[in-house]
């Protein structure tokens, strides 16, 4: 496929969106930027929320991995589901109780000020990783497709995108970004449905789907297979508690309903939608490897991260599905880092920096606001240089092992908060939530020689918040 078309495509979306982008945002205040006024309408929020989880990463690592881990990945899903009912009727009616603009002020009233800030600071951790890592593939196919063509190095791209990324978000922050996902989510589904209609018009059929190991999706038979059922589903009930519930980039959309009952709504339509969405994304991987092997066509030197974009844009089939691909791709990629950008400004400067709408003036706020926004997006753009330079795993997995490491303190906090009475010796929280870390990092390293074989999975971060956990409960504070 041609570079030209392909940036010609990717300047016309950005042109849409950077509309949509100020229509929705010239007008916002510091309370629009940070929550949307909580005045957003929940059918809108979920799905300008469909797509905020589905990533560029999803987009390309999923259908990628069914080669080897076949439609596994669908038990983890199965337990994000139960994961968002938790999220719906547990942590929504307590955020809504406590009017949190960012959620990490819930540990400032339940435990105290260094619980506050440590939070705050592994979200940040956790946001600016996670986020630098999905991006980190978008720069990566915009490389190979567009600007590798034009001789303009990795470095250029990446400020490029994240320049865009700060467009869209710098003005209206939440309230333009409910907007400008929803033509993204649009997009994105639009994209995965016509990728898929235009492979079976090509000729691929399902007649073999139910004999391809590709399309397995339970595995019961062994325990210290990665596709473990109940590793997978449990680690995706806890993955996404910790990922969405307990994630301001997530929550803070989420918040912007009028009501908490607005907001459960929100949640549990979004959390069956996205079901059917990943499960599409499975299904075109299937269909994709077929494809290739009728075809003829060898994926050799190729990782599953490449098959989607090395086949779409190709020239194996008509322009249209190249184009599709990169509109889809594009959508994916920019709706996670437009939110996780204003989450993460959202989080420093309320959090970190301490400037609330009960500590400091209007100005003042909107003045750190935006130097944070310039801050955040300058860091983001290091830290996909950095991931580009240390790159050797799929993403995806990448994503999610970052994850467990750094929002299972996080994990252990809000459960230790939630479930018990308790009141702990506040100055020791931050000592436990590092330690809790090196501790997982120690059993995950040495699992094969120390327990017979066995290797972790997503269940790091279980591990890690009960290591969080146990620590807190050293530091209960005795009566008298």
């Amino acid at each position: 496929m041609n570079a030209t078309i392909i940036l010609i495509t990717i300047i016309c979306y950005f042109a849409l969106l950077f509309g949509v982008s100020y229509a929705a945002g010239r007008k916002a205040d510091n309370a629009g930027f940070f929550s949307g006024n909580r005045s957003s309408n929940w059918l809108l929020v979920t799905m300008s929320t469909i797509g905020a989880p589905i990533s560029a990463v999803t987009f390309i690592s999923v259908p990628g991995m069914v080669a080897g881990a076949g439609m596994s990945y669908m038990q983890m899903v199965l337990g994000f589901t139960v994961g968002q009912l938790i999220v719906a009727f547990v942590l929504i009616p307590l955020y809504y109780k406590m009017n949190l603009t960012s959620i990490y002020e819930y540990l400032d009233q339940r435990f105290g000020v260094k619980s506050y800030r440590t939070g705050a600071w592994f979200f940040f951790l956790s946001k600016s990783t996670g986020a630098a890592v999905r991006l980190f593939i978008v720069c990566t196919v915009l490389q190979l497709l567009v600007f590798s063509p034009m001789h303009i190095p990795f470095w250029a791209n990446v400020l490029l995108v994240m320049a865009v990324v700060y467009l869209t978000t710098f003005r209206g922050g939440v309230k333009s970004i409910v907007w400008t996902d929803l033509l993204k989510t649009t997009c994105l589904l639009l994209s995965i449905i016509l990728c898929i209609v235009f492979i079976m018009r090509s000729g691929v059929s399902l007649s073999g789907y139910g004999e391809s190991e590709m399309t397995r999706m339970f595995f019961f038979d062994d325990v210290n297979d990665g596709r473990y059922f109940w590793k997978q589903f449990l680690a995706g009930v806890f993955v996404l508690i910790a990922t969405t519930g307990l994630d301001q980039d997530m929550m803070q959309r989420t918040l912007s309903c009028k009501n908490y009952r607005d907001s459960q709504k929100n949640i549990v339509v979004g959390a069956i939608v996205q079901m059917s969405v990943i499960y599409l994304f499975l299904l075109l991987g299937y269909l994709l490897y077929t494809y290739a092997a009728q075809s003829g066509i060898s994926l050799e030197g190729l990782t599953g991260d490449d098959v989607f974009p090395a086949i779409a844009t190709g020239g194996y089939f008509p322009a249209i599905v190249g184009i599709i691909f990169v509109i889809g791709f594009i959508a994916a990629g920019n709706a996670a880092a437009g939110s996780a950008l204003t989450a993460l400004t959202t989080s420093f400067t309320i959090d970190i920096l301490g400037k609330s709408q009960q500590t400091a003036s209007e100005d003042t706020i909107k003045k750190t606001r935006t130097r944070v926004h310039v801050g955040m997006a300058i860091l983001m753009a290091a830290l996909i240089y950095i991931v580009y330079l240390l790159n050797n795993d799929s993403v995806i997995q990448t994503v999610y092992k970052v994850a467990s490491y750094t929002y299972g303190p996080l994990l252990g906090l809000f459960f230790f908060g939630i479930f018990t009475k308790k009141q702990v010796r506040d100055k020791w929280v931050p000592l436990v939530c590092v330690l809790s870390p090196i501790l997982t990092f120690i059993l995950d390293f040495n699992s094969q020689a120390w327990f017979g074989g066995y290797q972790f999975s997503h269940e790091r971060l279980l591990l890690n918040a009960f290591f969080t956990i146990i620590g807190l409960c050293c530091l209960i504070k005795k009566k008298g």
